[in-house]
C-alpha cells in the first residue's frame, strides 16, 4: 500500500486569523492530552508520564505540511467529490480505490481514512519492538489524523467556505470555537478506551458521521450571520496575549448554540476514538509490557526531526497557532 509515491501541489486559502488545516493547535493538544486518561492502567502507566510530549507533538504533523508536499492529503478527504453520501461509489479498500480513481485522484482529493490505517499498523509495530520513541512519536501523530477525521470540514471539497463566500468557517469552527469554550464549558471525561475489532470500519464510520455534519457546519454559519451586523459578528479580541480581529465571543457562542453541541461533541469522540486506537494497537501487538521502557530518550535523528518540523513552522506560519 503506497500512500505518498507522487508530490501534489497544496492549495491553501486565507483566514481571518489562523490557516485551516487542522483543529488548531490547541485542540489537537487537548484531544491527545485527555486520550491519555481513558487508557488502562497498562498503557496509563507508560502514557501518562509523556503527556506533555504527547499533547505539544499532537501539531507535528501540521508542522510537517511546510516540509514535505505530499503531508497535505492525509489530513482529509473531500468524499463529496465521490457522489452522494454514503458515498458507496467510493472503495473503502485502498488497492481498489486506486483501481478505480487511480492514485493521483486519491491524493488530489485526500487520503485521510487510509493513511489513518497505515500509522495504526506502524504503532503496533512500534509496540511489538517495545520501541519507546516510536510509540510515543506514533501515538502523538496517529492523535492528529483521526482527530483531523472528525472535522467536518474535513470531509468536504468546501472545506473552507470557499465555495460558498464563507472563507474563514474552518478555522472558526474546529480553532475559535474550542478555544473560547472549551476549559471553561465543555466535558471531556468520557468514560474509558475500548477495543476496535475492525479499526478501519470503524474510521470510515468516524469519516462519514463528519461528512454527514459539513453541510450543517456551512448552512447554520449562514442562518447566524444573517443575525448579526458586521462589526458584532468580528471583534478585536484577546487571543494568546494579543488584541486581534476575529469572530466576536458573542457570534461565536451564538453560532456554537445553534450547532447544539456539534463541536463538543466532535472533539469528544475524537478523544474516544485517539484513545481507542492507541490500546487497540497495543492489544494488537500482544499486550507488551511497558515498564521499563519510561527511561528510554529519543536519539539525534529524533532531535533533529522535531526542530526541523518546528523551524519549517516558525518559517512558513509565525507564531500564530502556539
Amino acid at each position: 500500500m503506497k500512500l505518498f509515491k507522487k508530490p501534489i501541489l497544496v492549495f491553501t486559502f486565507l483566514v481571518l486569523y489562523l490557516h485551516g488545516n487542522c483543529w488548531g493547535f490547541f485542540a489537537h493538544q487537548k484531544i491527545n492530552y485527555y486520550a491519555v486518561f481513558l487508557l488502562p492502567p497498562q498503557l496509563l502507566t507508560f502514557y501518562k508520564p509523556h503527556i506533555a510530549f504527547l499533547s505539544e507533538h499532537a501539531v507535528d504533523p501540521d508542522k510537517r505540511r511546510y516540509i514535505l508536499a505530499n503531508e497535505g492529503p492525509r489530513h482529509y478527504i473531500d468524499i463529496d467529490y465521490y457522489g452522494a453520501y454514503p458515498f458507496d461509489n467510493l472503495p473503502r479498500i485502498w488497492d481498489s480505490a486506486v483501481a478505480k480513481f487511480g492514485e493521483d485522484t486519491l491524493q488530489q482529493h485526500g487520503i485521510a481514512p487510509w493513511w489513518i490505517q497505515v500509522m495504526q499498523r506502524r504503532l503496533t509495530a512500534a509496540f511489538k519492538e517495545k520501541d519507546a520513541a516510536k510509540i510515543l512519536k506514533l501515538s502523538a501523530e496517529l492523535g492528529h489524523y483521526v482527530a483531523d477525521a472528525h472535522v467536518p470540514l474535513h470531509t468536504s471539497s468546501n472545506h473552507n467556505g470557499q465555495l460558498t463566500g464563507q472563507q474563514g468557517i474552518h478555522g472558526f469552527w474546529e480553532s475559535r470555537i474550542p478555544e473560547l469554550l472549551a476549559n471553561n464549558e465543555w466535558d471531556f471525561f468520557i468514560g474509558k478506551a475500548a477495543y476496535i475489532n475492525a479499526p478501519g470500519t470503524f474510521i470510515w464510520k468516524r469519516v462519514l458521521q463528519s461528512a454527514a455534519e459539513a453541510d450543517t457546519v456551512l448552512e447554520v454559519e449562514k442562518a447566524v450571520s444573517q443575525q448579526f451586523s458586521t462589526d458584532q459578528k468580528f471583534a478585536f479580541e484577546e487571543r494568546n496575549g494579543k488584541v486581534v480581529r476575529q469572530y466576536s465571543s458573542t457570534f461565536s457562542k451564538a453560532y456554537n448554540a445553534a450547532l447544539h453541541g456539534m463541536v463538543e461533541r466532535r472533539m469528544r469522540d475524537a478523544i474516544y476514538a485517539v484513545a481507542s486506537l492507541w490500546y487497540t494497537a497495543w492489544v494488537d501487538a500482544g499486550q507488551p509490557d511497558l515498564t521499563h521502557l519510561n527511561n528510554q530518550t529519543f536519539n539525534a535523528a529524533d532531535v533533529k526531526e522535531f526542530e526541523a518540523l518546528n523551524q519549517a513552522w516558525r518559517n512558513n506560519a509565525g507564531q500564530e497557532h502556539e
